[in-house]
C-alpha cells in the first residue's frame, strides 16, 4: 500500500472523528467581534497542529482572536502554505440558536461551510499524511480570526503576504462549490461609504428651508447603481442606507454603504473616479457629499502557477476517481489575494462543498468533507516532490 492509499484509508477509518472535529468547530461561537470564540478556535487548531509536530507562533490583536502561524520542517526551503479563517459572518449567540446538525447528507450550522468545514479538511489532510508516514516536507499553516469583516480588527493581510514569502504554492480552504470547481481567480472588493449632509426643518411650519439629504442620496444611489457593467466584469451594490429622524422633519443626514466588485486591478482607480464624479454632482441645492473608504479585498489574479496547481488537482481527481475540478472565477474576495500578491501560486476554495453561505440556510455536503480531505492529501503528495510549481 503506497502513501496515498494509506492516507485515504486513514480518512475512511476516521470519518466519525472528522465529523466530531467539524461539530466542535461549529459549536464554538467565533462570529464577528467574538474574540473569545476566535481564541478558542485558535487553541483547538494549534493543539492539533502541535501534536503533528508543528511549532506555533501567534499574532495577537485587541478585538479578535490570534492569527495562528504553524510551521514544520525547514522553512528556508520552498514550503507549502495552507491557510484559512476561523471566524464566521454571524454575530454572537448564533451557534446556540442553530447548532450543528446533519440531515439527509447535509450539515447545517453557522460557518459549517464558510469555512469551518475547510479548516477541518486542512487539519484532517495533515493527520492523514502523518498516519501514512509522510511529514518530510516543509509546511506552514496560517489561520486568522477576522476574515469575514475583511480584517477590520487586524493586519492579517500584511501578515499573510509577509509569511507567504518563500512558499512554492498555497491552498486556501475557503468555501467549495457543489460542481467541484476550484477557484483560480477572484474579483477584488472595494467597499465605501457615501454621506450626504443637508439641512433639517419642520416640514409643516418651514418646508421651504429644508434640504433633504435622503432625496439627494436617492439620486446618487440610482447613478451609482448604473455604474455596473457586466461586460467589463464589475458590479456595484448599494447595500445599506440610514438617515432621517421622523417623518415630519426634513432629513439632514443620509449614509449608504456600497460594495464594488472588479476583476482587474487597473479597474479600481477608474471606478473610484466614476464614483467621485457621481458624488460631485448636486441635485438638491445646498447639500454636500462625502465619500470614504471602508474595508475590502484585493484581486486574486489568475497566475500561471494557479493553473498549474489546478492541473495537479485534476490529475489527483482522475487517478482517484473523484469528479474532475474545473477552473472558476469567483466574485467573492478571500485571503488568496494576499498570497498571489506575494507571487505564490494559489488554489482557493478547496474546502467542503455546499451553498448558501452567509445565510441561515447555509449547508455543506457531508461526503465532500471526506473526499476533499483525500484529494488534498493526494495533491500535497504530488507538490511535495516539486521544487517549483511552474
Amino acid at each position: 500500500m503506497d502513501a496515498r492509499e494509506k492516507a485515504y484509508q486513514w480518512v475512511d477509518e476516521h470519518r466519525d472523528d472528522m465529523i466530531n472535529l467539524w461539530k466542535d468547530m461549529v459549536t464554538i461561537d467565533s462570529g464577528i467581534g467574538v474574540k473569545e470564540g476566535g481564541m478558542a478556535m485558535g487553541d483547538l487548531c494549534a493543539g492539533i497542529l502541535e501534536k503533528l509536530g508543528f511549532s506555533i507562533r501567534r499574532v495577537s490583536y485587541e478585538k479578535c482572536g490570534d492569527t495562528i502561524i504553524a510551521e514544520r520542517g525547514d522553512m528556508t526551503k520552498p514550503f507549502v502554505l495552507l491557510m484559512g479563517h476561523m471566524d464566521t459572518v454571524f454575530f454572537k449567540g448564533e451557534p446556540e440558536r442553530r447548532p450543528f446538525t446533519i440531515k439527509d447528507g447535509k450539515a447545517y450550522g453557522p460557518g459549517v461551510l464558510d469555512m469551518k468545514g475547510g479548516v477541518a479538511i486542512l487539519l484532517s489532510a495533515l493527520q492523514a499524511l502523518e498516519a501514512a508516514g509522510v511529514s518530510d516536507f516543509p509546511v506552514k499553516v496560517i489561520l486568522d480570526a477576522d476574515e469575514e469583516p475583511a480584517h477590520c480588527f487586524s493586519n492579517a493581510p500584511e501578515v499573510i503576504q509577509k509569511e507567504a514569502a518563500g512558499a512554492k504554492c498555497a491552498f486556501n480552504f475557503e468555501t467549495g462549490f457543489t460542481d467541484g470547481s476550484l477557484v483560480v481567480q477572484r474579483k477584488g472588493c472595494w467597499r465605501f461609504f457615501v454621506e450626504v449632509y443637508g439641512r433639517g426643518c419642520h416640514v409643516g411650519n418651514d418646508p421651504e428651508n429644508g434640504r433633504s439629504a435622503i432625496l439627494e442620496m436617492a439620486h446618487k444611489i440610482i447613478e451609482i447603481e448604473k455604474l455596473t457593467d457586466f461586460s467589463k466584469e464589475y458590479n456595484v451594490n448599494v447595500g445599506t442606507i440610514e438617515g432621517g429622524t421622523v417623518a415630519n422633519a426634513a432629513p439632514a443626514y443620509c449614509k449608504v454603504e456600497c460594495d464594488f466588485r472588479y476583476t482587474h486591478p487597473e479597474d479600481l482607480p477608474v471606478l473610484r473616479q466614476k464614483v467621485a464624479d457621481v458624488c460631485a454632482k448636486t441635485y438638491v441645492p445646498d447639500t454636500t457629499t462625502k465619500v470614504s473608504d471602508n474595508v475590502g479585498f484585493a484581486v486574486m489574479p489568475r497566475l500561471e502557477g494557479n493553473m498549474a496547481l489546478l492541473a495537479v488537482a485534476q490529475e489527483v481527481a482522475e487517478e482517484s476517481g473523484f469528479p474532475r475540478p474545473e477552473a472558476r472565477l469567483c466574485g467573492g474576495g478571500s485571503d488568496a489575494a494576499y498570497t498571489t500578491a506575494a507571487g505564490v501560486p494559489t488554489l482557493c476554495a478547496v474546502g467542503v462543498e455546499g451553498a448558501r453561505n452567509h445565510t441561515v440556510e447555509e449547508w455543506a455536503d457531508v461526503e465532500s468533507l471526506f473526499r476533499r480531505a483525500k484529494q488534498m492529501a493526494g495533491i500535497l503528495l504530488k507538490v511535495r516532490e516539486k521544487e517549483t510549481i511552474c
